[in-house]
């Protein structure tokens, strides 16, 4: 059973991740890091402005599929544990979360 604990120096909330949770994670995250790069180097070589953004809607879509990711995992596990013990705050927390995620 995973669990939410707090992080002493800083008393917010972290999560224990699976190896393979954390390396597919960071994995797209460095494939968005380098298209970000890329598109650093497109200004910097003053491309064309309709192919720059082209790639900036990829790396929007890239940012959008990691979130979707990452929220599909906190519902499965996070969420689904607090519930399990009660904890009903942690809902709010996931409709604020949702909210800002919507904006």
């Amino acid at each position: 059973m995973e669990e939410n604990k707090t992080c002493p120096a800083c008393k917010h909330k972290t999560k224990e991740r699976s190896e393979k949770e954390r390396r597919n994670m960071l994995n797209r995250l460095n494939r968005i890091e380098g298209q970000v790069r890329g598109i650093k180097k497109m200004v910097e070589n003053d491309v064309y402005c309709p192919d720059i953004l082209i790639q900036v809607s990829a790396v929007n879509a890239a940012l959008n599929s990691f979130n979707k990711v990452l929220l599909a995992e906190h519902i499965r596990t996070c969420v689904a544990e607090d519930i399990k013990e009660g904890k009903d705050e942690t809902i709010d927390e996931l409709v604020l979360v949702l909210q800002k995620l919507m904006k």
